[in-house]
């Protein structure tokens, strides 16, 4: 039998275990933070290969979830989100390598000037120190927070969710493999191997004060219980309400490819697409054909008078349908007045996440992309484009819609914060 089927969670008082694995990994986060880039490197290279080579056993555990999950009448979205296979192992590897190609964030220069009394003062990047993440139903989450907290030189804490509960561990196990392959702790990738929610509380009061920051990846209620209760700083985003406005001087070709991609390429992702917003001196030309491409990809619309009115297999669209992040094919279309009608919209309903104009008027996108305040702004080009890896980070730990410190796809930069060395020559201060 392979050990991926031997996972179980250990009967043990959670508090104490949780709390010392926050202290192992405080430990660890000191050797990572001085651990050099070719050390980093090493570690996930050694992990990529791990993970290829136990691809069979994270099948196996994958496996147990999907059946699991399977016998719990979860929705299809959610089993798509946890499923895996070996294309998508092998992606899992070959992100875990593209963190290592990254350039080494630590120990960045990111200013330098000289006082008049002659100080040279240099902003240097440094890690955040440990780092919390609290995911739901991804395995994959477990390789990308596992790769950029290390290439980032932070020791991690990941709490997968039970629906994850074996996958995660075998992926953790190869992460582990890989630090302990490059002299590094085994604890710098640390896993509560708990699937009680009581080991996610302990989490949000800090880990008995190890904690630097918390990540949460997953659903609405899951988001609000982390920001609610956290007692350390967050990085996270409520949710994904994103929007694909089709302007008044929109090409219909390109409209076409990038609402059916934006919405239908992957539903289940926080870049999907879930309310369409079509210019009334668009729609004569450009609503129909949207409806229909979106119907014939398999997607249930949800409109208002104006849709309904294009294509008679729209359902009427509720107030709660403007405001829903369906992760599923489902997505809700209004006509609106003109571009100001569409960005009230978006202010209104959306979730400052990804918002998308689609427009052959550079005026109208200039005034999109300023006035949208999402963390994530597009022009003609899918909202699935929402993720680190399409922004060259490598892969993302997620995606901060706040305006404190991190916004966007979190990477390895942004998991660096600064401090200042001050270079001097006897000075003293009066």
């Amino acid at each position: 039998m392979s050990a991926a089927v031997q996972i179980r969670e250990p009967e043990t008082d959670v508090r104490a275990a949780m709390r010392a694995i926050g202290a192992e990994a405080r430990a660890a986060a000191r050797a990572l933070a001085n651990a050099s880039g070719e050390q980093k490197n090493h570690a996930l290279a050694a992990a990529a290969l791990a993970l290829r080579e136990r691809s069979a056993e994270i099948l196996v555990a994958n496996a147990l979830d999907l059946a699991d999950a399977g016998a719990k009448g979860l929705s299809p979205a959610f089993l798509d989100r946890l499923a895996l296979d070996p294309t998508r192992i092998e992606a899992i590897a070959k992100g875990v390598e593209d963190v290592a190609r990254l350039p080494d964030p630590v120990g960045r220069v990111l200013a330098t000037f000289v006082r008049p009394n002659g100080l040279r003062i240099e902003r240097v990047a440094t890690p955040l120190g440990v780092v919390g993440v609290i995911y739901e139903s991804r395995p994959n989450v477990t390789a990308d927070a596992g790769a950029l907290c290390l290439k980032s030189g932070n020791a991690v804490v990941l709490r997968g969710g039970s629906d994850s509960f074996h996958s995660s561990a075998a992926i953790h196990a190869c992460l582990v493999a890989g630090a302990k392959e490059a002299g590094l702790p085994e604890a710098a990738i640390s896993r509560a191997p708990f699937a009680s929610r009581a080991a996610v509380g302990e989490m949000l009061e800090g880990l008995g004060g190890t904690l630097d920051v918390i990540v949460p990846r997953g659903g609405k209620s899951l988001v609000e219980r982390v920001q609610r209760e956290a007692r350390v700083p967050v990085f996270a985003h409520l949710e994904g309400v994103v929007h694909v406005y089709v302007d008044r001087a929109a090409d219909l070709d390109k409209a076409l490819k990038i609402v059916v991609n934006a919405k239908m390429r992957r539903t289940g992702v926080c870049g999907a697409a879930e309310t369409l917003l079509v210019h009334r001196s668009a729609a004569p030309s450009m609503l129909r054909p949207l409806i229909v491409a979106l119907i014939e990809a398999g997607c249930a619309v949800r409109g208002d008078a104006a849709a309904r009115r294009a294509d008679p297999r729209v359902t009427a669209a509720t107030e709660e349908d403007w405001r829903t992040e369906y992760l599923d094919a489902i997505i809700a279309v209004r006509v609106v007045d003109s571009l100001e009608a569409a960005i009230d919209h978006i202010e209104t309903y959306g979730s400052h996440h990804t918002d998308c104009i689609v427009t052959e008027d550079p005026a109208a996108a200039g005034a999109f992309l300023k006035q949208v305040d999402s963390a994530i702004v597009l022009h003609n080009a899918s909202t699935q484009f929402a993720d680190g890896g399409e922004f060259g980070f490598g892969a993302e730990i997620g995606i901060a819609t706040g305006r404190m410190h991190a916004r966007g796809p979190v990477g390895v930069e942004q998991l660096c914060t600064f401090k200042y060395r001050v270079h001097g020559d006897g000075q003293t201060r009066a």
